[in-house]
């Protein structure tokens, strides 16, 4: 008995501590927590007490968590957790009149897919509260896990044993070129205009692929190894019996085609993007051939985690919005 009133005094500042962890300094912890620092340090001073170690190595600066100190980080992330996902199940409850939702997705989701989604869902449920994070695949996908977030929306294959997706659509990788590059001139009968591509069109077998391996010599614009996008279109190459002359290396697929847009390098792009913005006059497309060129767009969200009645509704619009 005595053993598990001491465990439950051990963790009875953990957010003091948490916040100690997190800003790695007691004055900054002590502001945001609005208490003194003398008091703070008391504070964390008796929890080491009762567990009978050091939680911070405070002979570093900024200072550090222990190896003990790291095992009682875990032990709170994972008491938050249960307590967030208890929060979320007791707003259920209320009828969707209180509680939030977070969502995220690369430039291209956050600026074109979401919108219309969010814009629905806050007209049926005015009193949730909807955040919205644009970031990198990697990223986001650090903050599924960690739990910053509910839903992402992304074309990367998420590992299934961890992630649970909701199909969104498919969508075909295809070739933008800068207009002022001369391999232009050899290839005009494999330009595809943005009409067709917009439409689907270009899919139809009337339509030839490009031989890929005619932009050997040519610069390219790529993202970054940690993205679909970047990853699949260095595989498409390799297949081709060349590596492409990268000259440069972005985040973001809306990036990368801008700059193609300004002539520097050719870039993989997706259909998506050709159905979310106006044509532009100084790029040219090519359809590609291959398997990988197509993959699916998901929303995704841990499957550890309690599946909440706003994250359920906005899924449900989601299905909604594909049946038109």
């Amino acid at each position: 008995m005595k053993a598990r009133a001491n465990m439950s005094n051990m963790f009875s500042s953990m957010k003091y501590v948490y916040e100690v962890y997190n800003e790695k300094s007691f004055s900054k912890a002590a502001k945001n927590l609005y208490i003194s620092q003398p008091a703070l340090s008391a504070t964390v001073k008796r929890v080491e007490e009762e567990i009978g170690s050091p939680l911070f190595d405070r002979s570093c600066n900024p200072i550090r968590l222990t190896d003990c100190g790291e095992k009682y980080i875990k032990a709170v992330e994972q008491i938050l957790n249960i307590e967030n996902d208890f929060e979320r199940y007791v707003s259920d409850l209320n009828q969707l009149e209180t509680g939030s939702l977070s969502l995220g997705g690369s430039n291209l989701f956050s600026s074109y897919v979401l919108p219309p989604l969010i814009t629905e869902f806050t007209r049926r449920y005015p009193r949730i509260h909807v955040s919205l994070l644009e970031e990198s695949t990697g990223q986001l996908e650090q903050q599924l896990l960690l739990g910053g977030l509910d839903l992402i929306i992304d074309n990367y294959t998420f590992d299934d044993s961890i992630f649970a997706g909701h199909l969104y659509n498919r969508e075909y990788m295809i070739l933008a070129v800068p207009k002022c590059l001369e391999i232009n001139q050899s290839l005009k009968k494999y330009q595809i205009s943005a009409e067709c591509v917009q439409s689907g069109a270009y899919l139809e077998n009337k339509f030839s692929p490009v031989p890929l391996d005619s932009f050997r010599d040519e610069p390219f614009i790529f993202l970054k190894s940690e993205n679909d996008t970047g990853e699949r279109g260095m595989a498409l190459c390799a297949k081709h019996g060349f590596r492409p002359k990268v000259i440069l290396y972005l985040d973001q697929l809306m990036t990368a085609y801008n700059v193609t847009c300004s002539g520097m390098g050719i870039s993989f792009i997706s259909d998506t993007l050709i159905r979310c913005v106006l044509p532009h006059p100084d790029v040219i497309y090519y359809k590609l051939d291959d398997p990988e060129i197509m993959r699916q767009v998901c929303f995704y969200r841990k499957r550890s985690r309690y599946v909440t009645r706003a994250m359920q509704e906005f899924i449900n619009l989601i299905d909604e919005s594909q049946a038109f």
